[in-house]
């Protein structure tokens, strides 16, 4: 399954030629690291001469404030490409760690290039990638901006869970969700304590069941409503 994933996730963007996808398993099975949970890897001021594909695992980038708060400012799930084009800087602005035992494939800039020069379509599924990651970083700061701490958490969980169904990582309403309430309350900006609250106020409405790990969604419909979540912004369907 080393490049199911993303395969996967940018054929949403346009279908893939049989050589293209034959291409990323050849990426995806290069240089293979495992890193246990909770590890750096890559720190800010690093050099970051690699793109990290994310294979087996949940990762998250963060900045950390010198009074050791941190505050997560992204996360990257099976198929994700961190930071796809960092390679070009000459020193990381902020750190990648792994949450869960993490599994990925580090991709040089050079063949990162070679494989969009080869196969325009995987070029454009790359650009159109990026640009929702983008997507993403605005909403985030929506949530942090604008949006209630129950809205925002609401918009996050309905984030999550359609970017793992585009990956065909939710068997009906469930999928495996390995975020604690504290690596919840850092993305959103959040005490841990008020995150609790509001994961209880889901509860309570009948919206979510978050346990042992698992996250269910039990009305989709009625979560994107509370969260004003509207999907386009994924450019999938959701």
């Amino acid at each position: 399954m080393s490049a199911e994933y993303v395969i996967r996730k940018l054929q949403a963007f346009g279908p893939l030629p049989a050589a293209s996808e034959a291409a990323l398993r050849v990426l995806a099975e290069g240089r293979q690291k495992f890193v246990a949970a909770r590890r750096d890897v890559i720190r800010e001021g690093d050099d970051p001469r690699e793109v990290n594909l994310i294979i087996d695992g949940w990762a998250c980038s963060y900045k950390m404030l010198d009074d050791g708060r941190r505050q997560i400012i992204a996360f990257f799930l099976p198929g994700d490409l961190c930071d796809m084009y960092v390679y070009i800087l000459s020193k990381m602005d902020h750190s990648i760690a792994s949450l869960t035992p993490l599994r990925f494939a580090r991709i040089s800039g050079q063949a990162l290039e070679q494989l969009g020069d080869t196969h325009p379509r995987v070029l454009r599924a790359l650009l159109w990638e990026s640009l929702v990651t983008s997507s993403i970083q605005r909403e985030w700061a929506v949530n942090l901006g604008q949006r209630t701490a129950y809205e925002g958490l609401a918009h996050l969980l309905c984030e999550l869970f359609l970017r793992l169904r585009n990956v065909g990582l939710v068997e009906a309403d469930q999928c495996h969700f390995p975020l604690t309430r504290a690596i919840l309350a850092d993305a959103l900006g959040l005490t841990e304590t008020h995150l609790g609250r509001m994961l209880k106020r889901l509860s309570d409405a009948k919206l979510i069941t978050f346990r042992r790990r698992t996250l269910t969604v039990h009305d989709l419909k009625t979560l994107k409503a509370v969260a004003g979540f509207n999907a386009n912004y994924l450019h999938q369907n959701g």
